[in-house]
């Protein structure tokens, strides 16, 4: 694939600075003092070029591996604003602009990159040259199980951990869409990612790398930002991080701890200060052979969860879903 990894985010809020400190707290880095000339998020399609105007304060933030991954612009309503999707040289870009072209998507050609709008979700997709991610190998666990004590006389490591949990790399990000089949084209047939699996009638799980999932789009009845994940080393890093924002404040919990059934990931998500969610992961199905991968078409129970608690109503529908509508509403006048 010549497609392998998502770069960057531009998450738009209407408190960058609130915002950017959860993040912080929730074990991303920043790299950057507050800089107006980072610039704001579009309110409409028609000022897409407005992206990198000078005007309010924005951040930055870090993962341990992936780098800069996470930015943060003032927006009047919560949403992602730009996806960054990386490639590997300019051919790969030359047949990005070509798909998108056949499916009448205007395309805005820079050195090193792309970038064109999926008009379902409203957000602008930039491929651009990248190096490829490279990370370090986490220790494999050590557990004891009926028959094989393999941990003798020692604690398990998991528990002896009093760092701060840092997420290695962004894994993927959830959007809803207003037209999921033309949303779905433009990010398979347009940009080149890979369908792992489907929910029937409502979803698509889509990857750009090995990952199982880097994009899910889902049909919604405005387009919004769902929900960010981030990778951890492990369950004892989801279940440490998760414990230390709740202690800071019960309110920020939405689901976990559970276990996903497509993607096979374990999960706890939390919410930020503008509503999105954000998800700590480990332990996601990795597809590196297509041949070896069938796609699932799923409904009921396993679309969502293996085990763990019950999604909670306001996982399925935001409670500032109606909020969002509106307010998308009064964008477009």
């Amino acid at each position: 694939m010549s497609l392998h990894r998502l770069t960057q985010i531009v998450m738009g809020v209407p408190h960058v600075e609130q915002t950017a400190a959860y993040y912080a707290e929730f074990g991303l880095t920043p790299v950057a003092a507050p800089d107006t000339a980072l610039g704001t998020a579009p309110e409409t399609a028609s000022a897409t070029a407005a992206t990198t105007a000078a005007a309010r304060p924005a951040h930055t933030l870090a993962t341990v591996d992936g780098g800069e991954q996470l930015r943060i612009v003032h927006s009047a309503r919560r949403r992602l604003v730009e996806l960054g999707v990386g490639a590997d040289d300019p051919d790969d870009l030359d047949r990005i602009a070509a798909s998108l072209t056949a499916l009448d998507v205007p395309v805005h050609r820079a050195d090193g990159s792309l970038t064109a709008m999926d008009p379902g979700t409203e957000v602008v997709v930039r491929v651009e040259i990248a190096p490829r991610l490279r990370q370090t190998p986490t220790p494999a666990p050590v557990f004891n199980s009926p028959g094989a004590d393999a941990r003798l006389g020692e604690r398990a490591p998991g528990i002896l951990r009093d760092g701060p949990v840092r997420p290695r790399k962004l894994g993927h990000v959830v959007l809803g869409s207003t037209d999921q089949e033309t949303s779905q084209r433009f990010f398979q047939e347009g940009i080149g990612f890979k369908v792992s699996d489907t929910v029937k009638g409502l979803a698509a799980f889509m990857r750009c790398s090995g990952d199982h999932h880097n994009v899910l789009v889902q049909q919604a009845p405005v387009s919004f930002l769902h929900h960010t994940s981030w990778q951890v080393d492990d369950v004892d890093e989801i279940g440490r991080g998760a414990t230390s924002m709740l202690e800071a404040d019960p309110g920020r919990h939405v689901w976990g701890l559970g276990r996903h059934y497509i993607g096979s990931n374990f999960f706890w998500y939390l919410k930020d200060p503008a509503g999105n969610f954000s998800e700590y992961y480990s332990d996601l199905d990795c597809v590196v052979d297509d041949a070896l991968w069938k796609p699932g078409d799923f409904e009921g129970a396993k679309s969502l969860y293996a085990w763990g608690p019950p999604p909670p109503p306001s996982f399925l529908a935001p409670e500032d879903l109606a909020a969002l509508m509106t307010g998308a509403h009064a964008a477009a006048k």
